[in-house]
């Protein structure tokens, strides 16, 4: 089917999930007859995210996150709202393929796949819809080493810069990504990329990971997780408006691309950007529950089939292990959420092939009655089934493919 977020826009957006025994219900009922593990998309609670996040990004253009995503159809759907505009792929093989229907892709992370760069250095059509992303020229060598600057169309680049902060006493706050920091660092790397025959910068996007990735109303360290925050935002703020100064000076950008789910209002304020990505919050992993600024509706989860009851107040769920990356903590294991009231054993956790879960709601569980659970991370559930099934209106709606399901595994 497709999915159509506009076609109720002039209708009151409806909150199903404000009543969690009619919501989850529908969600059981959707997905009666179908065999566990069963994962289910609510389609007015996909809505409600997304138009969300164009009131937070405060007119500023989101481009979509596709790893967050991995379902072709859901891409489509939130690209068709106004608002949206372009994606951002994890890998160029990925990028490619959606390149044959989308004119607008920026690769986010750099690559060095020798048999994607010499497709995309065939392929003049994919060339001009697709950004490569850099930050070091021996990532451009990989390219001329498949395909030499004169035998190819122009590629389209743009340079990541290091948004961490390289905080007073604490050091590097942030995830680890690109080598360049500092305006002259990046404009440097501009330079040398203009100098190559081939190629040409268009773009600059700088992610600030511990502000977007980082849940603000978690528990007792929330203070300083605000407070750093704040003083990462002020620095990040002066340095960003210095390097894209810097880089134009160099290059005319099309594009400044920042922020991430969790940082909306705060890098669209940020006069520099002309562009934000998102994607995490449209179908909500439960990894983004934990902010202050925003409450998403939980619109992606997955249900399991109670096959033991190993003692009066534990049932045992059959699979469950459905870990998400980052570091090995609590957090990223999926998180029972219906019925209210269960929890993961200390010493099991979710396990790759029986999760057995504890609380008051166990004891009114029967063998064959199932449990509701959310991912930690939006686009990785994608990862281990073939479609979603929709639920619309409280009701079954059709199903829509994973990348899974369309025979596709990028990384």
């Amino acid at each position: 089917m497709t999915i159509d977020l506009l076609a109720a826009s002039d209708a009151p957006l409806r909150t199903p999930w404000a009543d969690p025994d009619s919501y989850w219900g529908a969600m059981t009922d959707a997905v009666a007859g179908v065999p566990a593990p069963a994962a289910a998309l609510h389609l007015d609670a996909l809505r409600y995210n997304a138009l969300d996040m164009l009131v937070r990004a405060a007119g500023v253009p989101i481009r979509v996150a596709s790893k967050s995503v991995r379902v072709r159809e859901v891409l489509d759907a939130v690209l068709r709202l106004p608002g949206y505009c372009g994606i951002l792929a994890f890998t160029l093989p990925e990028a490619l393929w959606l390149a044959e229907i989308h004119g607008d892709i920026v690769l986010g992370y750099p690559t060095v796949d020798r048999a994607a760069l010499r497709v995309l250095a065939s392929d003049e059509r994919a060339a001009s819809r697709i950004t490569l992303m850099v930050d070091d020229l021996a990532q451009l060598d990989a390219l001329d080493a498949v395909a030499p600057p004169t035998g190819r169309p122009e590629i389209r680049v743009a340079i990541d810069a290091d948004a961490s902060w390289r905080a007073p006493g604490l050091g590097h706050v942030g995830v680890r990504r690109s080598p360049v920091h500092e305006a002259a660092e990046v404009a440097a790397l501009a330079r040398a990329i203009a100098r190559r025959p081939g190629v040409r910068v268009v773009g600059l996007m700088m992610y600030e990971a511990q502000i977007a990735g980082q849940g603000d109303a978690t528990g007792a360290g929330d203070p300083v997780i605000r407070w750093m925050q704040r003083r990462s935002a002020q620095e990040l703020r002066d340095r960003r408006a210095a390097i894209v100064d810097a880089v134009r000076a160099i290059a005319p950008l099309e594009f400044v691309n920042g922020g991430g789910t969790g940082s909306l209002e705060l890098t669209a304020a940020d006069q520099s950007v002309t562009e934000l990505t998102a994607g995490s919050g449209l179908l909500a992993g439960h990894l983004f529950d934990g902010y202050q600024a925003f409450d998403p509706a939980p619109a992606a989860a997955f249900a399991l089939d109670v096959v033991r009851r190993p003692a009066p107040d534990i049932v045992t769920v059959l699979g469950g292990g459905w870990i998400a990356s980052g570091p090995p903590v609590a957090s990223r294991q999926p998180q029972p959420v219906w019925p209210h009231g269960l929890r993961t054993l200390a010493r099991e956790g979710a396990g790759e092939v029986q999760t057995p879960l504890q609380g008051r709601a166990a004891a009114g569980l029967a063998l064959g009655d199932r449990v509701w659970f959310r991912h930690a991370k939006s686009g990785e559930l994608a990862e281990r089934v073939d479609a979603y099934h929709l639920v619309g209106a409280g009701a079954p709606a059709g199903t829509a493919p994973t990348y899974r399901g369309e025979g596709k595994a990028f990384l």
